[in-house]
């Protein structure tokens, strides 16, 4: 089918370009959402005469997304998730929860402008990309930790996970240390007959 886009939609092209397009495609999301117009001569006559209105009204909401994209953008935000020793998450890091976490520190972004091209299932420090309009995108940080204290040693750039294992490491080498100076394992007087 072809469609008038009435905006930039990523991967096919800018307002005003008219482009061929499946047809559920069209159907299913950019017709509904106002991104397109069917390309027929009447849509045509229409969006040239409404097509300074409709560069305005871009205009204007490109402006609105680079403001508030201007607090979002480098910011960082703290989620607290259950995790294995190994860092993997019980569960996973969607869309939804980055949304409600920036939402919950005042910020507003739908789940949908959030760009995420598989769930986050690691503990760790991670970049998303929220998309605020088809031309303004921002960058934000998410901390995820299985505990306030990890997400401040995360955020000051320590490797918790490999922190943690290399304790481990050394105390298991104190405990063996320990073990081979008190003698554990050692007959006193040499070896008994059986």
């Amino acid at each position: 089918m072809k469609v008038i886009l009435l905006e930039r939609v990523e991967g096919w092209g800018g307002l005003g370009d008219v482009v061929t397009v499946k047809d559920g495609y069209a159907r299913n999301f950019l017709l509904p959402r106002n991104k397109a117009l069917r390309a027929n001569a009447a849509n045509m006559k229409v969006f040239d005469a409404q097509r300074a209105e409709i560069e305005a009204r871009n205009a204007k909401a490109k402006a609105a997304a680079e403001k508030s994209g201007e607090a979002l953008d480098g910011s960082t935000y703290v989620l607290i998730r259950q995790a294995g020793e190994s860092g993997q998450l019980y569960g996973s890091v969607a869309g939804r929860d980055v949304a409600d976490a920036i939402n919950a520190e005042g910020g507003k972004v739908e789940r949908a402008q959030v760009v995420l091209d598989k769930p986050i299932k690691t503990l760790g420090m991670h970049e998303v990309k929220i998309r605020l309009h088809a031309e303004v995108a921002v960058t934000v940080t998410l901390n995820i930790a299985r505990s306030q204290d990890e997400a401040d040693r995360q955020a000051r750039g320590e490797n918790v996970i490999n922190a943690q294992f290399e304790e481990e490491r050394m105390a298991a080498e104190q405990a063996a240390a320990d073990l081979l100076e008190g003698g554990a394992g050692q007959l006193e007087g040499g070896y008994a007959d059986a």
